[in-house]
């Protein structure tokens, strides 16, 4: 189930929800009852190092024969 980071316009307060897919936002802070946001950030997996691209999915390279 996916996680969603919110914070209130009102207050400040930060907190996580987890919720599927198919549920509505929240709009309603736990503290004070002010006007949540979703806060959005970078993606939580990233790919560093060599050999990613050029070993898993790089297209080949046609041979001088063809």
């Amino acid at each position: 189930m996916p996680t969603y980071q919110y914070a209130c316009t009102a207050c400040d307060h930060a907190f996580e929800a987890f919720q599927s897919f198919s549920e509505d936002a929240l709009t309603q802070c736990p503290q004070c009852k002010g006007e949540v946001k979703k806060v959005f950030s970078n993606v939580g997996v990233v790919f560093k190092g060599s050999g990613f691209y050029k070993t898993d999915s790089a297209p080949s390279k046609p041979s001088k024969s063809e």
